[in-house]
């Protein structure tokens, strides 16, 4: 017999809370509208296992929490309550007595809504209920293994890629009529949304949290946001969320000594403390914050229908000297750097997503060179199914900023990406981290003239496209957006009223649309067998070309990084036949200055670059070129 907590709280589920092995503790946890003995009303929970008394404040009593006192569950360290004739739409808080006698206001860890900020209560929401549409689309997904199929995300700001007015933001509801027919339009994969999870500070980006639960109400209510991912679906467009299970803010009424002692983010000051962002880190070798996160995380797929999460600051989860000052350097039991509680926490975060949801992406955003950390658990690895390249994303956004001038001399930077690119399962990132703080944008990193400037980031996401991984572009990237990311102002879509800016967004909305149709470009991104050199080392011209190849046919790419171009350039190619170009970076309709006049190359049998065939083509300077194997028939 299952013996039970006060109001239908079950030991079992509090017993696995305790444990650390409760995965869907948000389905007790928090707020929940029920009915108790034929009463309607809500049924409170909250974990605050040191605290003397915990009474429940609101706008029902007045803030005044003498006649609501929560009753303790024996040794769970969990109170609960229940207020029979509340509802949805309830304004509340815990006071929270401290074992010195101290009294705190905390929201609710597990509220599935807050107050708009700078207001900080919780807000009781029911999230059953929604006419979720998207059954073919999860159908569909089940089917498609991730690895196999492009990925081509749109990296996306909610506050700031479009605004109505000052701190007058689109909500969710507005977002699905506006952004996901444009990301549909563009060709986009996937949206990824910066962390929407409640927080306090708009500048903070959505990184500091408070509310894990709760959707950031600057946009809307909960079901609206369900409304935005349903509408995804319907586009053929997966959305991501970007999580933050490394640290939270030290705002007084979140996590932070939530009973008066440090329960989520552990007693050792040293282990916690992350100067460097002015917050503080999960204690991964407590329980009750395991279950909580991986909850958190089985949370969004399951009732917000999220295909997946990308994991923010994974180096700094595993390196415990990273982000800190030396003297809040502390070691392992081995007397290693390694944060062994959160290497153990990453990998049993994925084997529970995967166990629930095989499809789902689990992408690691990791700047370390810990090994295998697209590989399963079981072989020894972490677990995430991708892994953002920053190697590849540091040395390309070094070489692009070069003169092409000085290009030859800098040549490694352009190739050293291919002796690893097989040893994970990457994403390519040219993300938001890139186009802030004194980085400059994209566009505006590209040396030379103002029509060089378009050209080379033309070449740029053509090489991006081209080489092996998956791919990720920040808002605003797509026109060449020249100034950089202002978080507190909506993109300068003004921008597109000029000409080589509209271009600029034309040629992306191609280039989108060609990646997703030519299947040698993700088909096989993690088989190092599908990719073939043909010129790797012409440091003298800066020109580079390669072979990818899918499961039935096999595309060409060859980029000029110089500023010099080649009427009759000489292209080896592993086969005879016919040749269709599929993009020029420089044809007129992109900015360029080519008609286009050819589209389809004959092979000849002239030996070059290693190959029996080859075909002659203008290669334009700081251009991109990409070629489709049409037929073994030359005509």
């Amino acid at each position: 017999m299952i013996q039970t907590a006060p109001y239908g709280l079950q030991m079992s589920d509090l017993y696995l809370f305790n444990k650390g092995c409760s995965y869907h503790s948000y389905r007790f946890m928090g707020a929940h509208v029920m009915d108790v003995v034929g009463e309607i009303g809500v049924r409170f929970a909250v974990w605050a296992p040191n605290a003397r008394e915990v009474r429940l404040v609101g706008d029902f009593n007045g803030w005044n929490g003498s006649g609501s006192l929560m009753e303790r569950v024996s040794s769970t360290g969990i109170w609960v309550i229940f207020i029979p004739g509340l509802g949805e739409g309830v304004v509340y808080k815990y006071e929270v007595i401290t074992s010195s006698g101290e009294h705190l206001l905390k929201a609710d860890p597990y509220a599935f809504l807050a107050e708009r900020r700078p207001q900080t209560a919780s807000v009781v929401s029911n999230l059953s209920g929604f006419p979720w549409r998207d059954k073919k689309w999860v159908d569909t997904k089940q089917q498609r293994p991730s690895y196999s199929n492009p990925l081509l995300v749109y990296e996306v700001h909610a506050g700031s890629w479009k605004l109505k007015g000052k701190e007058d933001f689109l909500t969710y509801d507005e977002m699905a009529e506006q952004l996901v027919p444009y990301a549909a339009e563009m060709g986009y994969t996937h949206i990824e949304l910066m962390p929407i999870n409640e927080h306090p500070f708009d500048q903070s980006w959505g990184y500091q949290i408070t509310g894990y639960y709760a959707p950031s109400s600057r946009y809307g209510r909960p079901k609206q946001l369900m409304h935005f991912i349903d509408c995804c679906h319907a586009k053929g467009i997966g959305v991501i969320l970007d999580w933050v299970p490394g640290h939270f803010c030290k705002d007084a009424h979140g996590l932070r000594r939530f009973d008066g002692t440090p329960i989520y983010e552990g007693a050792d000051e040293k282990l916690a403390d992350k100067p460097l962002w002015g917050t503080l880190a999960f204690d991964f070798k407590r329980n009750e914050v395991v279950s909580f996160l991986i909850s958190n995380a089985i949370y969004w797929m399951d009732v917000f229908h999220f295909d997946g999460l990308r994991i923010d600051a994974v180096a700094s989860m595993i390196n415990l000297h990273m982000d800190k000052p030396p003297e809040l350097f502390t070691w392992n039991e081995f007397g290693g750097i390694d944060n062994l509680d959160a290497l153990r926490f990453m990998k049993r975060l994925n084997e529970t997503v995967f166990h629930y949801y095989p499809e789902a992406l689990m992408i690691a955003e990791d700047s370390s060179a810990w090994p295998a950390v697209t590989s399963p658990t079981y072989l020894g690895g972490l677990g995430f199914n991708f892994k953002w390249n920053m190697g590849w994303m540091n040395d390309f956004l070094r070489y692009m900023s070069t003169d092409p001038a000085d290009r030859s001399h800098h040549h490694h930077l352009l190739t050293f990406s291919l002796l690893y690119a097989f040893s994970e399962n990457y994403v390519l990132p040219l993300s938001h981290d890139e186009v802030v703080h004194g980085k400059r944008s994209l566009l505006n990193k590209m040396p030379g003239t103002y029509e060089e400037k378009f050209a080379q980031l033309r070449l740029l996401y053509g090489y991006w496209i081209a080489h092996p991984g998956k791919k990720l572009l920040f808002m605003g990237g797509e026109w060449g957006q020249f100034d950089e990311w202002k978080d507190r102002d909506p993109l300068d879509w003004m921008l597109l009223d000029y000409e080589l800016h509209a271009k600029m967004q034309d040629y992306v909305r191609v280039l989108n649309h060609v990646y997703t149709k030519e299947q040698s470009l993700w088909e096989r991104d993690q088989d190092a067998t599908a990719f073939q050199w043909i010129d790797v080392n012409n440091a003298e011209q800066s020109i580079i070309s390669f072979i990818r190849y899918g499961r039935q046919g096999f595309s060409v790419t060859v980029a000029n990084f110089s500023r010099n171009g080649y009427s009759n350039y000489r292209l080896g190619v592993p086969q005879p036949g016919c040749y269709r170009m599929i993009l020029n970076s420089n044809e007129e309709q992109f900015g360029g200055s080519d008609s286009r006049s050819t589209q389809q190359y004959d092979s000849e049998k002239v030996g070059w670059h290693g190959y029996n065939q080859s075909i002659s083509i203008y290669l334009p300077p700081l251009s991109f070129q990409l070629f489709s194997f049409v037929s073994g028939d030359t005509h």
